[in-house]
């Protein structure tokens, strides 16, 4: 059940946007001022914000630049007055998402909460697919590994290499350990296998590969990924 949060310091139209929000099963909270709406933040971690420009203290464009910086992830629909096209202008500006002018009809209201919802699935789903570290970015959907936002050209092998080093920076991993995550428990042949690979790779990695940034040796272990 998604959260949604009205900020508004008009009761009437709070009440009236939350009756119309309850009706289509969200879990609803309220908040009279951007201070009030700050403390149900922290306490209901709300998907979605329906936001009034015009609160005392505190305004909804400073309340929604505030909340844009500390969780980007926060869906805000501002409320602006009829006519008010600056209002849409700033509030965008200030990192909303969507605005509605009143008066306005509620089943619209829902209708873009519902998109917006849609949306922040779609881009948490994306950024799932993605691991960064340092100049390299992972697509595991494509199983394609970029540096500096250019392809680099890998074999399978070495792909699944980079994958482990990067989703365990820091962390010696033995050249046993390796053979067994990438060549599997029933791969007969040399260890040296795993250094043949880590040569090449580095030959695609590495500014120097003699001096190596990324992929460092572990004498006596094996290689570990630098984490800066």
């Amino acid at each position: 059940m998604s959260r949604i949060l009205i900020v508004e310091d008009e009761e009437s139209i709070r009440k009236f946007i939350k009756i119309s929000l309850k009706r289509e099963k969200f879990q609803v909270f309220e908040a009279a001022s951007a201070e009030e709406g700050i403390q149900k933040i922290l306490q209901e971690t709300p998907d979605v914000l329906i936001l009034d420009v015009m609160l005392p203290g505190m305004n909804g464009f400073e309340l929604c630049e505030k909340l844009k910086k500390q969780n980007e992830n926060i869906g805000i629909i501002i409320l602006t007055a009829r006519g008010q096209d600056m209002d849409k202008i700033m509030g965008l500006e200030f990192g909303a998402d969507d605005y509605m002018v009143k008066p306005f009809n509620p089943l619209e209201l829902i209708a873009r909460i519902n998109s917006l919802l849609r949306r922040m699935k779609y881009k948490n789903n994306e950024g799932a697919n993605f691991i960064n570290s340092r100049e390299f970015k992972i697509d595991l959907y494509s199983k394609k590994i970029f540096k500096n936002d250019i392809e680099l050209d890998l074999t399978p092998k070495e792909f699944l290499l980079m994958k482990m080093f990067i989703q365990n920076p820091s962390k010696a991993l033995s050249r046993d350990e390796l053979l067994n995550s990438i060549w599997g428990y029933e791969f007969i042949g040399d260890t040296k296998i795993v250094d043949v690979n880590i040569r090449r790779l580095r030959s695609k990695v590495e500014k120097d590969p003699s001096d190596p940034q990324y992929i460092e040796t572990v004498w006596g272990t094996g290689y570990r990924w630098g984490a800066s």
